[in-house]
Order: C-alpha cells, then sequence, then structure tokens
C-alpha cells in the first residue's frame, strides 16, 4: 500500500504559523524549494486564513448594530482584500474592450439625468432635489385640479358650440290663455294609449269639388334627375274652418250628424299623444250639435318641421331655420307640389257640385271635399269633410290620391343627406323622418285614411342650397297604401278612433257653450278651457269695451272665402272665413 508522506511540520515558538527563518525549512516532497505560490484563478482567495489585526471597515455603517455581528465585519471576509490587486492590474492592463453599439450624435455629457424622484428647473436649468412627501402629495392635487379645471373648460366649450337638446327646449303656448278662461279637465296622454274603438264603414254624404290626373313620370324622379319646384301664384287653396263652411252648415240643418269637424281637426286630435308643439282647438256645444272649430291664423294651417326631433330649431323668428319660418316654407312646399304632380292638360274629374268655396270665374286648386259619416254609436254620428287631391284611372278603376311633401332644409339639422341616401338608402330616409316628423306623418296618413283615399304620395323636397329658401327642387316621389303606411309607421287605427271617441264623450257632457282644447306646450296633456262666446273674434279683448264703443261682428255670407296664394313663401299661409 502506498503511503502518503504529509511532510515535517515545523513549530515556531514565537507566534502564529511557521518559522520566518530557521533552522529547518518547510519540506514537501517533490516540492521545489523557494518558488512563490500562484493561485490557479483569480477568484480563489487565498492568501490569509483569518486576520485580527485589521480594523473593522463598517464599524460606523449605519445599517450595523454597535457591537453587533455583521457579515461584513468577520475576520475571515477577505472580499476588500487588494493582495492580489498589482497582480490582476498587470494581467488587465493587457485587454481591452471595444464598444461596437451605435453612439448617438447628439449626446451631451452634461446632460442631466431625470431619475423618477427627480424634477428639472427650467427656470434656472437646475435639477433639484426630491421633494418630501407631504409637498409631493400636495404637488400631485394641484396638477390635478388643474387638470380637471381644463377638462370642465373644453366640456363647457364644446357643449356651447352644440345645439341643447329637446328637453331643455322652451315653447309657447299656441294661445295666450285669458285670466276669465276657467279652466274644466286635464288629460294627460296617458290615458290614451289603451283606448280602443272600432267604427264601421263610412258612407259619403256628398263629394264638391274637381281633380286633375295625376302625373306618373313623376315616379321616376331620382336625385340625379331632379325637376326644379314650380310656383302656382293662380291657384288660389282654401282653409276654411267647420262652421264656416256652407254644406255643413246644412248638413247640421238637416240633422245629418251630432259631430262636425274637418279632417285635420280630426288627425290633430287622434295623433294628439305624438305632438310637441301646443295646438288649439275650439269647441262649440249648440244645442245637441259638437262642432270642432280652429281659430283664425290658426298653427293647423301651417305644417311643422322637426317637430319630433332631439334637436330644438333656432327661436328667433328672422332666422329662415326658426320654427315659424320653416312652418311657412313647408306649407308653400306642400301647396305647390299638390299641384306641380298633375297633368294640367285642362281635363279634370268633375262631382255633384262644384268647389263651394270659390267665386265664378276663379281658379282654384286640384282638390275635392268628400263629405263623409261615421257611425260612433246608436244615436251620434259624425260628419267630416275630408281632401283628396288627385285621381288616377287604372284598368278602368278610379283611385284617389293625396299628395303631400317632406322638406329638406339642412342635412346638418336632418343628418341624413337625402341626395347621397335617396337612391340606396331609402329606408334610412324614412326612419329618420319618422324620427324628426312622426307627428306630421301620422296626421298626413290619417287624413288620407278618412278620406278613403287608396294611395298617398310622398314628395321628397330639397333646397337647391341650404341658406337658399325660395327655390326647391323635388328628388323623389314615393306612394304608399295608407293602411299599409299605418302599420309601418305604428299608427293604431282603432287607438285613434278610441282617442276621439273619448273625447267627443267628453265634450258631450258639457254644456252649452264655447271650449277650447290647449295642448300644454311643456307636458304631454290637454287641457280644456271655458271660454267666453266671443273670445277669438276680431272683436273681443280681455276686458270688454263698453258696448257702445264695441265693433259689430261681420254678417256671415252664405259662402266662406278663404283663399290663400302663394304668392310671397314667406308670408303665413290662414284661412280667412267672411
Amino acid at each position: 500500500m502506498v503511503g502518503f508522506d504529509i511532510g515535517t511540520v515545523q513549530h515556531n515558538p514565537d507566534g502564529w504559523g511557521p518559522p520566518e527563518f530557521g533552522s529547518a525549512a518547510l519540506s514537501v516532497a517533490n516540492h521545489p524549494s523557494n518558488v512563490p505560490f500562484s493561485p490557479f484563478s483569480r477568484s480563489e482567495k487565498l492568501g490569509r486564513i483569518a486576520d485580527w489585526t485589521r480594523n473593522p471597515p463598517n464599524a460606523a455603517r449605519p445599517g450595523s448594530r454597535q457591537g453587533g455581528y455583521h457579515a461584513a465585519d468577520s475576520a475571515f471576509d477577505f472580499s476588500g482584500d487588494d493582495s492580489f490587486a498589482t497582480l490582476a492590474a498587470d494581467e488587465d492592463s493587457s485587454f481591452r474592450l471595444v464598444d461596437t453599439s451605435a453612439k448617438s450624435h447628439h449626446h451631451n455629457p452634461n446632460r442631466p439625468k431625470f431619475y423618477p424622484r427627480w424634477r428639472f428647473n427650467a427656470q434656472n436649468g437646475r435639477s433639484q432635489l426630491p421633494q418630501r412627501r407631504d409637498e409631493e402629495v400636495e404637488a400631485r392635487k394641484r396638477e390635478a385640479e388643474k387638470e380637471r379645471a381644463r377638462r370642465d373648460r373644453l366640456y363647457h366649450l364644446n357643449r356651447s358650440q352644440i345645439p341643447q337638446r329637446r328637453e331643455s327646449a322652451v315653447f309657447k303656448s299656441s294661445v295666450d290663455i285669458q285670466p276669465e278662461w276657467n279652466i274644466i279637465d286635464q288629460i294627460p296622454f296617458s290615458t290614451f294609449s289603451k283606448l280602443s274603438f272600432t267604427v264601421p264603414e263610412p258612407e259619403d254624404l256628398l263629394i264638391c269639388g274637381g281633380l286633375e290626373y295625376y302625373d306618373r313620370s313623376y315616379d321616376r324622379i331620382s336625385p340625379k334627375n331632379v325637376r326644379p319646384l314650380e310656383r302656382f301664384k293662380g291657384r288660389n287653396f282654401f282653409k276654411v274652418t267647420t262652421t264656416d263652411d256652407p254644406v255643413i252648415r246644412r248638413l247640421a240643418n238637416e240633422d245629418k250628424a251630432a259631430v262636425f269637424a274637418t279632417d285635420s281637426i280630426l288627425s290633430t286630435l287622434m295623433c294628439a299623444p305624438r305632438s310637441v308643439y301646443s295646438w288649439d282647438i275650439v269647441v262649440q256645444r249648440v244645442g245637441n250639435k259638437l262642432f270642432f272649430d280652429k281659430r283664425d291664423g290658426s298653427q293647423l294651417d301651417l305644417l311643422s318641421v322637426h317637430e319630433t326631433s332631439q334637436e330644438p330649431l333656432p327661436d328667433t323668428k328672422d332666422d329662415i331655420n326658426s320654427l315659424h319660418s320653416l312652418s311657412v316654407e313647408a306649407a308653400y312646399i306642400n301647396q305647390n307640389f299638390s299641384q306641380q304632380v298633375l297633368i294640367r292638360d285642362g281635363n279634370k274629374v268633375t262631382f255633384e257640385e262644384p268647389n263651394p268655396f270659390a267665386n265664378e270665374g276663379e281658379e282654384v286648386a286640384s282638390v275635392a271635399y268628400r263629405y263623409r259619416r261615421w257611425k260612433l254609436s246608436d244615436d251620434m254620428y259624425l260628419v267630416s269633410r275630408c281632401e283628396v287631391h288627385s285621381v288616377l284611372d287604372t284598368n278602368n278603376q278610379r283611385s284617389f290620391f293625396t299628395l303631400n311633401a317632406l322638406n329638406e332644409f339642412d342635412p346638418k339639422y336632418s343628418g341624413v343627406d337625402w341626395r347621397q341616401k335617396l337612391e340606396t338608402q331609402r329606408g334610412a330616409v324614412l326612419a329618420n323622418e319618422l324620427r324628426n316628423n312622426g307627428n306630421k306623418l301620422a296626421k298626413w296618413t290619417t287624413q288620407a285614411i278618412l278620406a278613403g283615399a287608396d294611395m298617398m304620395k310622398l314628395g321628397h323636397v330639397s333646397r337647391v342650397h341650404p341658406r337658399d329658401h325660395f327655390n326647391h327642387v323635388i328628388l323623389a316621389v314615393v306612394g304608399y297604401k295608407p293602411r299599409d303606411f299605418a302599420v309601418q309607421i305604428n299608427l293604431n287605427t282603432s287607438n285613434m278612433w278610441g282617442i276621439l271617441k273619448s273625447i267627443v264623450d267628453l265634450c258631450m257632457k258639457l254644456k252649452e257653450g264655447k271650449y277650447v282644447l290647449v295642448k300644454d306646450p311643456s307636458k304631454p296633456q290637454v287641457r280644456i278651457y271655458d271660454v267666453p262666446q266671443d273670445a277669438f273674434d276680431n272683436d273681443y279683448v280681455e276686458e270688454p269695451l263698453p258696448e257702445d264703443e264695441q265693433v259689430q261682428p261681420p254678417v256671415e255670407d252664405a259662402k266662406a272665402e278663404a283663399t290663400t296664394t302663394v304668392d310671397v313663401p314667406t308670408e303665413e299661409i290662414n284661412g280667412k272665413a267672411a
């Protein structure tokens, strides 16, 4: 067995370690004498085992405890020993590190470094020390408050440029409520939603007037092939109220019915829940008869524009896009459109009696008045004057048409440009009109159903330029069957008749006299007022004058003249009864 010779260990009686110079040197087998020891690797910490003679370098370090133990203070820690520093320096001096990364040409060694907790003072260009924690919290609060104030300013600035919503719009009452008027009842529109009533088919008592034939070439009009809207200054249009109609007077004297009205008044009552603007209807109870009238200069003679829209129209009367100006413009367009789409060759369809409101030799618009009677109960009938505007013979059958026109004044208000959408997205145009003019479309549909029209033609008329309210073009003409269109716009005919029947029953319970139904301008409800007998007459004032100073009302003639021409489109289209 091979032995292992550990050599001779010398004893040093003077201290630790081998003797410095002794009689006997450390002898190791096969080891050359007087050769300095060199470590195999620089990471090997060979030199001393322990050193209690050095001063601990971390004695005053804040992290150390006084008199306690610290790993860096150990006598056996030589991490800071520089025994081989000279050797390492000699070896490292022969190495060079080459930086191959692309250096920025804009590197500025004097540029201050921005650390998360440091700030830079832009005024003097010097970095400043981090603030205390409470000062940083206050600074963040001030910055957040400034940002919130900035957002509020931007919000109010943008809101001031956008028109206010419909909820903030304030409308005026269609009639001035006088202090001596007594309120009888008020009916919220919510009570109308579940009403239902069915009436049998009506009968025609009389048809007056004359109709021209519809020109079918207008069905082929498109936005790429428009036609300018013509003006018909020579034709007269009549807007006569119920009690000024000589035919209705005659039928009332013959006791043909107990309730009398016109199609425009009935459609206003039947579509009352859809209305937003204020309106008023005069109710006269005479004996056992009931007459629904409109005032002279009533808003019922005009057409509402953007009534059900969410964006209100300007209130200034001088603006061409104000509520009043657009109503007059819509009535002007509707009248001219109803005469332009006809074949004006002198060929007319005449009926039993001529136009009851026209003088002999006077040129009147193409219109026929159908006096129709409905049975509301066993002892109550309703007679209404209904209008049709044209006629068309197809397959040996005669069809009656109603003609109405929707008008576009500015695509920015409506949200849909008709010139771009009518050909490709006609349904979107109709849906947008139902959203903005739902009440007007419902009233037109109701009038077509009451008149027994076979077809209702809707024209799309637009301004030549958004700022020109005198010149217009016809973009398209679309036809609908009234009852099918009523289903399409969610108009329930049974509910319409239920609303009318409830109002008639309520008015029949009133005493003889004059009343007025007023739609509240701000709430969805209608009020009934008891008014003096001379209310709404030309000589009516709030405080009656002495009898000798009062002007007597004019004597009623056999014929009521309510002629309105369209010479100037900005004039109100009123019905004046003589």
